[in-house]
């Protein structure tokens, strides 16, 4: 009987033993969304973002979508080579229309305005490529079940230019960059701290 105890004892010291060569000092077992808060860390900031455009290219499209992190508003252009597509985006106190000066509301916490260099018609020939029409929601961009889009406006388009507003919960951290003939502009779902 001793010998079984003593043989327990030391199997269970043993064990013992391999979980501290295994787990630190002082370690914690990571919490539920800790994971996904160090993959979402963006430092993206909530400044003006710019691009200078070498090219005007009829925009075709607006898509939004919604990602782990961040939600998505993509602006697909002509095919345009190696040419870069201009664009400003920044949060306004009001989304207003160009040439007109007319405000434009927009549901939710911020506006942040998207400006990009792509009219909403050809340049060459005036025929309408895009359908969108001042103060309504952007045509076939659905935001239902968004975590921070809240809602889109069409402004205008006007001197080679078109200019939305997106709806965001508050003054959220974003980017933007070209991918091809894409402008894509991300939303961060909330801020993270960055270490």
């Amino acid at each position: 009987m001793r010998r079984l105890s003593r043989a327990l004892a030391a199997v269970t010291l043993a064990g013992a033993g391999l979980l501290a060569t295994t787990v630190p000092a002082g370690a914690a077992a990571p919490r539920a969304g800790q994971a996904t808060a160090a993959k979402c860390e963006a430092g993206w900031g909530s400044l003006t973002k710019t691009a200078p455009t070498t090219a005007y290219k009829p925009l075709l499209d607006i898509r939004a979508g919604e990602h782990e992190c961040f939600d998505r508003l993509v602006f697909d252009v002509q095919g345009i080579g190696d040419h870069r597509i201009g664009y400003r985006v920044e949060y306004v106190d009001q989304l207003r229309q160009d040439g007109s000066g007319d405000p434009i509301p927009v549901a939710g916490g911020a506006v942040l305005a998207v400006r990009v260099s792509a009219p909403s018609y050809d340049p060459n020939t005036g025929e309408a490529r895009y359908p969108g029409r001042a103060g309504q929601p952007l045509t076939g961009v659905d935001l239902t079940g968004f975590r921070t889009f809240q809602d889109t406006r069409f402004a205008s388009s006007f001197e080679g230019e078109t200019l939305v507003g997106v709806g965001v919960r508050a003054r959220l951290p974003f980017r933007v960059f070209q991918e091809r003939n894409r402008i894509v502009v991300d939303v961060a779902h909330g801020w993270q701290p960055l270490g």
